[in-house]
C-alpha cells in the first residue's frame, strides 16, 4: 500500500488544542506527564508499579470472558511483572462503526509491536477496553456501508454492553451482502460484549489484541475506594474543574464538564446519575432510587459492579487495573485527558503516556488517478468544496475571471471624478459614492457569472473533482468518521493486514 503523509496542521479539521498537544506546545506540559515518544517510555515502566494481586484478578476475568472464545490469547503473559499493557477504548458501535475506530484498534497493536522492538526485556499487550457501560444507544445503534445507512432499533435501555443482539436479524435483512463473521458475533451471542469480542477478536486475536470488558464485579471492587471516596468527598470534579480553568485560561476550548459525583447508578437497563442531596441522602435520578449514606456505601462493598465510573473517573479506573503505560486515543479524548492529570495525581496513580492514534484516508485505484489527472495535491482535497472548486476553475482557465486591472483603472477614474464633484459642489460626494458602490456591485455580479460560464466550460473536470471530494469526503466529513471498514474490505480481504504493516 503505497502511503503520502500530512501534517495534520494542514487539514484544517482539528482543534487547537490537540494541535498543540501533538506539536509539544510548552504552555501544556503541565498537563500531562511525559510526551509521546518512545524513549518516554523507559521512565514510565519505572513508574508503572503493578500489584501481583490486580494481575491475578485481571487475569482471572479475562479468562472467564473468553470462556467461549474458540482460539484465545495467552493471558498468563500478564502475570509476569514484566509485562504491561498499551490501551485504546471505545463503544460497541454497531459492525464496528466509523472506520477510525479501526484505526484505534491498529495504532494500538502497532505501538505494542513497536515497544517490543524497543525494550525486548518486556512484555507489551494491546488492549481494547469495550466501553460496555456506556448508555448512549444513540451513538452506536448505526453504521454506514457503501453509502447506505443501517440501523438497530431497540426498546432496551442501560449499559450498551448488556443488550441482547439478536434484534439486528432485521438488519441483516437489509443489508444485500453476506456478512457471516457479524452474524456469527450477534445472533450467537446473548450480549453485545460477548458479540463485539467474538468479532474483534477475529479480526484482531491473531495481532495479540485482548478485549477487556470492565463490567466486572472484580474488578470493580479493585476501584471500590476511589468509588467510596467519590461518593463521600467528592474531590475529582473540584480538582478538574480547576484543570478546566487553567486550560481556558490559555484560551483553549474544553471537552468534558464535570459532576459533583461522577458515578453512574448500574443495573438491568438502568444507568443514570448518582446525586448526592441537601440533607447527606443519595437519589439516582430518573429513578425511585434512595439511599442514606450508610446504604450506599453499604450496597458499594457488598455490589461494586452497580457503580459506574463516567467519563472523568473512568481513565483512573482504566489505570488502576491494568498494568498500563499509553492511551491510544483520538482528537477528542486527548484534549480530555489534558483535564484529568490532578485526579490521577491526588489518586497517586501514574497518568499515561497519551499516544494520538493513526489517521487515515483510504483512496482506491481509480480515484488516485483520477486525482492526479486533476492535478490536485493531498493538502487541496481538504479544502473546503467550495474554495476547491474555485482553485480549480482559475487554475485551469484560459481566461482572467477578475477585473482586478480593470478596477483600478476604473477606481482611479472615480477618484478623479469625486474630486472634480466635492470641488464644485461637496454635497456631491454622496452621490458619485453611491454609484462606485453600484459600479462594485455590477462588477461582482459580472464576474459570478463569468465564473458560471467557465465552470460550465469546464463540466467534465468540475465533475470529477466533486465526484471525488463527496467519496473521499461523505457527507462532507472525513472518510474514516463515516465510513465502515467494510466498504473496503469486502472487494480488498488485505485492507486490514496493509494498514497493520
Amino acid at each position: 500500500m503505497n502511503c503520502q503523509y500530512l501534517p495534520l496542521t494542514s487539514t484544517g479539521q482539528f482543534s487547537p488544542l490537540f494541535l498543540d498537544y501533538i506539536t509539544n506546545k510548552d504552555s501544556l506540559k503541565p498537563f500531562y506527564s511525559r510526551f509521546p515518544d518512545k524513549a518516554a517510555f523507559e521512565g514510565q515502566i519505572k513508574d508503572k508499579v503493578f500489584d501481583e494481586s490486580k494481575r491475578r484478578v485481571l487475569v482471572d476475568v479475562l479468562e472467564q470472558q473468553y470462556q467461549h472464545v474458540s482460539t484465545k490469547p495467552d493471558f498468563s503473559v500478564l502475570l509476569q511483572p514484566n509485562t504491561f499493557t498499551v490501551t485504546t477504548g471505545h463503544q460497541l458501535n454497531i459492525f464496528t462503526g466509523p472506520l477510525y475506530i479501526i484505526y484505534k484498534l491498529i495504532t494500538t497493536i502497532n505501538l505494542a509491536r513497536q515497544l517490543k522492538e524497543a525494550y525486548p526485556s518486556y512484555n507489551f499487550v494491546p488492549i481494547y477496553w469495550m466501553a460496555t457501560e456506556d448508555h448512549d444507544f444513540a451513538e452506536i445503534n448505526h453504521f454506514s456501508l457503501l453509502g447506505r445507512n443501517y440501523a438497530w432499533q431497540t426498546d432496551q435501555r442501560g449499559a450498551v454492553g448488556r443488550m441482547n443482539p439478536q434484534e439486528l436479524k432485521t438488519v441483516f435483512a437489509q443489508i444485500p451482502e453476506k456478512l457471516s463473521l457479524f452474524e456469527d458475533a450477534y445472533l450467537k451471542h446473548n450480549t453485545l460484549a460477548d458479540a463485539a469480542r467474538h468479532y474483534v477478536n477475529e479480526l484482531f486475536g491473531a495481532e495479540g489484541l485482548v478485549c477487556l470488558d470492565a463490567d466486572d464485579a472484580a474488578l470493580k471492587r479493585i476501584f471500590a475506594p476511589v468509588m467510596h471516596d467519590e461518593l463521600t468527598q467528592q474531590k475529582s470534579g473540584e480538582l478538574v474543574h480547576k484543570q478546566t480553568g487553567l486550560l481556558e485560561e490559555l484560551g483553549y476550548k474544553t471537552v468534558i464538564t464535570p459532576r459533583d459525583i461522577n458515578l453512574f447508578y448500574l443495573d438491568d437497563q438502568v444507568r443514570e446519575r448518582i446525586e448526592r442531596k441537601e440533607d447527606g441522602t443519595y437519589r439516582v435520578l430518573h429513578t425511585k432510587l434512595n439511599f442514606s449514606e450508610n446504604e450506599v456505601l453499604g450496597l458499594l462493598n457488598e455490589h461494586p459492579e452497580r457503580f459506574s465510573p463516567n467519563v472523568v473517573l473512568r481513565p483512573l479506573y482504566q489505570e488502576t487495573i491494568l498494568p498500563n503505560l499509553a492511551y491510544i486515543g483520538g482528537p477528542s479524548e486527548v484534549p480530555y485527558w489534558l483535564q484529568l492529570k490532578s485526579v490521577f495525581e491526588h489518586y497517586q496513580t501514574p497518568f499515561p503516556i497519551l499516544m494520538p492514534r493513526n489517521f487515515a484516508m483510504y483512496v482506491p485505484a481509480v480515484s488516485a488517478k483520477r486525482i492526479c489527472k486533476l492535478g490536485l495535491t493531498p493538502e487541496e482535497l481538504f479544502q473546503d468544496t467550495l474554495k476547491l472548486k474555485r482553485e480549480y476553475v482559475d487554475t485551469h482557465s484560459r481566461h482572467t475571471l477578475k477585473f482586478d486591472n480593470e478596477n483600478k483603472t476604473v477606481h482611479k477614474a472615480l477618484d478623479a471624478i469625486l474630486h472634480k464633484a466635492q470641488m464644485v459642489d461637496p454635497t456631491l460626494e454622496k452621490a458619485v459614492l453611491a454609484e462606485t458602490k453600484r459600479f462594485a456591485n455590477a462588477v461582482a455580479r459580472l464576474e459570478k457569472k463569468m465564473r458560471r460560464a467557465e465552470e460550465r466550460n469546464q463540466e467534465t473536470g468540475v465533475r470529477q473533482l466533486l465526484a471525488v471530494k463527496n467519496e473521499l469526503f461523505p457527507n462532507g466529513s472525513l472518510q474514516e468518521r463515516s465510513e465502515n471498514f467494510l466498504s473496503f474490505y469486502l472487494n480488498d480481504k488485505t485492507f486490514l493486514q496493509s494498514c497493520i504493516r
